[in-house]
């Protein structure tokens, strides 16, 4: 299946992207290169293989959620450059 110039405009429209012919022409390439490898990797016979969603197996390596206690509001601030009460004080930066 050929992309063209016309799909990729089309595919440009609804995402509200805008191109020169030039960037048109280069993203329609582009496109039926990575189509003509798709279409290379259909001949490919796999019909031995086995199904996976990883090339190598891998497991999570996660630690446990153990519940512990958390630091204390002092100890949060102290490097803190500016604090009031319990809080970091930090700049405003939203305007009204």
């Amino acid at each position: 299946m050929k992309i063209t110039k016309k799909d990729v405009e089309h595919v440009a429209t609804l995402a509200r992207l805008q191109f020169d012919d030039e960037e048109l022409d280069l993203f329609t390439h582009q496109l039926n290169d990575i189509l003509g490898y798709f279409e290379k990797l259909q001949q490919v016979d796999t019909t031995n293989v086995e199904p996976s969603t990883h090339a190598v197996q891998l497991t999570n390596a996660l630690r446990e959620d153990i519940q512990k206690e958390s630091l204390s509001a002092e100890k949060s601030l102290q490097n803190a450059p500016d604090s009031e009460r319990s809080y970091f004080k930090v700049p405003k930066i939203i305007e009204v």
